[in-house]
């Protein structure tokens, strides 16, 4: 059987770019820059130290 355990969506507007996500360990929560890599290299270091920390399944 298969369960989410990660949901990451992007969104852009003219100004800014957004990143939602939600995980198990570390609930839901959101990023916000004005570039997307940017963005993107704030939810993979947090994702980082959530998985990295995380008890092994």
């Amino acid at each position: 059987m298969e369960e989410l355990i990660l949901s990451v969506e992007f969104l852009r507007s003219k100004q800014k770019v957004v990143a939602r996500v939600a995980s198990e360990a570390g609930g839901v929560r959101e990023y916000t820059g004005a570039l997307p890599l940017e963005v993107i290299e704030m939810v993979v270091d947090d994702l980082r130290e959530e998985f990295e920390s995380a008890p092994p399944s």
